[in-house]
């Protein structure tokens, strides 16, 4: 069994539990309210801005130009192509994508943000890869999974969406997938248990995410609202 084979085994019934999520099937549903769309969309970019800076701390990692090649491809990505779903639930909101860039982080995403940006930076190559996995895979799964059940057509509300996510011709993620695989293969048993404690946590956090979203969290009072990721 290989280590990403391991890590799917322990962690699907957290994929199960996101896509059962009342947001996600929300989304299934082409039902969600307008208040949370716009604050999963506010958060998510800033979330998406500290996912770029994981992967650019990981590439400063890399020792050959390939793997900094497939660092550098996915953050070209987030930059210029992970736009096309926040446009898709700006659209159904009725608001402007660029009124919903940068605002306060929620405790959820702040949570998340500094858990990705602490292990990529302070972590192995292999761990940083860890803990930035379970956002693509999670939204593959969860784009799959709709597609098969609910067969969407093109007049259903986030159609691009979930056709973003779930019709990849070639998933984006294995590459990653392959690398971590490799890196476990000569990784130390403690290596490895830190790189799944990291996977399982960020699994966690994308549900947690979701949830966020969905019951519109805030802070318990106004003060800390302008807190930002400690790097």
């Amino acid at each position: 069994m290989t280590f990403s084979e391991e890590l799917w085994q322990e962690a699907e019934p957290i994929f199960e539990a996101c896509y059962q999520h009342p947001f996600v099937q929300g989304i299934a549903k082409g039902q969600v309210d307008k208040e949370q769309l716009v604050h999963y969309v506010k958060q998510d970019f800033e979330y998406l801005n500290a996912m770029i800076q994981t992967k650019a701390f990981a590439m400063a990692k890399c020792t050959n130009r390939e793997d900094m090649e497939m660092f550098n491809a996915s953050i070209g990505f987030i930059l210029n192509s992970e736009v096309h779903p926040h446009r898709n639930f700006c659209e159904v909101a009725g608001v402007q994508y660029e009124d919903l860039q940068g605002f306060p982080l929620a405790p959820t995403a702040l949570n998340y943000i500094n858990h990705m940006l602490i292990v990529s930076q302070t972590g192995t190559l292999g761990e940083a890869i860890a803990v930035s996995l379970p956002c693509p895979w999670i939204y593959l799964y969860i784009g799959e999974r709709i597609i098969k059940d609910y067969e969407p057509e093109a007049a259903h509300p986030f159609y691009d969406w979930i056709r973003f996510y779930g019709a990849q011709e070639e998933p984006r993620m294995n590459a990653y997938i392959n690398k971590m695989d490799f890196l476990a293969e000569g990784a130390s048993e403690q290596e490895r248990q830190k790189m799944k404690e990291h996977f399982i946590l960020s699994c966690q956090y994308e549900y947690a995410f979701f949830d966020m979203a969905y019951k519109l969290e805030e802070w318990p009072t106004h003060q800390g609202t302008s807190l930002k990721p400690a790097f």
